[in-house]
């Protein structure tokens, strides 16, 4: 049994417009931390070396279809972090600026990989029970709040962030 820890009830918010660094993926991401573990490898050994990983940088991962109706070969991942502006970028390593606008934004805290499923779970209910309707022409965000390889208990702690209409 999967117990969640909410954080936080989810509350509408207005993201700003990010500029980011990312891998992409497309494929079956869903229950795979292996994935996660490798783009996030590739993003960080580019952005070690110049010298971006800061305390300021945040990293996220960002979610283009819905798993309940595409298929899951089908599914498309960034996963990003923040850069100024300027950075250049080469080789698997993309630009873009993820957009902004309104949001649904829950934070958690989840004792592990398998609880990120049931935690999106728990938007899409709350955005049912509150009458709105996700927008499906922007991207949905996973910011991570901290290194679970830090936390004396392995949590993850993260904003999940869906659009709204």
């Amino acid at each position: 049994m999967v117990s969640l820890e909410i954080i936080n009830i989810p509350e509408i918010k207005e993201i700003e417009e990010t500029n980011v660094a990312c891998v992409s993926f497309v494929g079956n991401y869903l229950e795979n931390a292996r994935v996660f573990q490798d783009l996030f490898d590739k993003l960080c050994s580019w952005a070690g070396p110049k010298q971006l990983l800061g305390p300021d940088t945040i990293f996220m991962s960002a979610y283009y279809d819905d798993p309940g109706i595409t298929p899951p070969e089908e599914l498309k991942l960034d996963v990003c972090m923040t850069i100024k502006n300027d950075i250049e970028v080469e080789g698997e390593i993309k630009k873009k600026k993820l957009p902004g606008g309104k949001y649904v934004l829950m934070r958690t805290e989840l004792t592990g990989a398998e609880e990120y499923g049931p935690a999106w779970g728990k938007v899409v209910d709350w955005m049912i029970q509150n009458n709105f309707k996700i927008d499906m022409s922007r991207a949905s965000y996973e910011i991570y709040l901290n290194s679970p390889e830090e936390h004396p208990e392995k949590h993850h702690i993260l904003d999940i962030c869906m659009p709204v209409e």
